[in-house]
């Protein structure tokens, strides 16, 4: 992670007890992820690092705007982010990562870089259906909304009425239990 060292945490020099990191995350930092889903990035982290004796506590807090684009309309918008991300470091023989809420890092390290977990944080903060604002209050002219409004079922079926070929099948089953 050569290009990302300002995400680098030397906690070997830290005293113990709680130290406070903040970090303005932009678009320049999801290129070196090839991450380009985003639009344009606006996010501050506030990182809580606590050094005890044998452990670190990591506490990541996210909040800010991403600009994206609707899933409906393909209309950039701008998404409120917020997201909370709790890490354990602990040391051991090897380095070890497989449990997302508790790292190892082998005897000896003196650094962490967090960059990995601000990505995470942010990502996963951002919903998995994008819905521009103006979508669900109505206030969106779109394009693409009035041709979908065009395309869309004029009549609603109705969920009670079944298909009168099903329902002389089923007097078949209903005679043949009588019998």
């Amino acid at each position: 992670m050569e290009r990302l060292k300002e995400y680098d945490i030397s906690f070997f020099g830290l005293k113990q007890g709680r130290h406070r990191f903040e970090y303005k995350i932009e678009n320049e930092f999801f290129e070196y992820f090839n991450y380009n889903e985003f639009l344009s990035v606006d996010v501050v982290i506030a990182l809580d690092f606590v050094k005890k004796s044998n452990l670190l506590e990591l506490q990541f807090t996210g909040k800010g705007m991403v600009k994206v684009t609707c899933d409906v309309s393909n209309e950039p918008y701008d998404q409120p982010i917020k997201g909370e991300l709790d890490l354990v470091v602990k040391f051991g023989e090897e380095f070890n990562d497989d449990n997302e809420e508790i790292l190892i890092l082998p005897h000896g390290e003196h650094q962490l870089n967090v960059a990995q977990y601000i990505y995470e944080l942010i990502v996963l903060a951002v919903p998995n259906k994008r819905v521009h604002p103006g979508i669900k209050d109505g206030t969106l002219d779109s394009e693409i909304l009035d041709r979908l409004k065009e395309l869309e079922p004029k009549e609603k079926k109705d969920i009670n009425k079944t298909d009168p070929r099903w329902d002389e099948l089923k007097k078949l089953l209903t005679d043949n239990k009588n019998n």
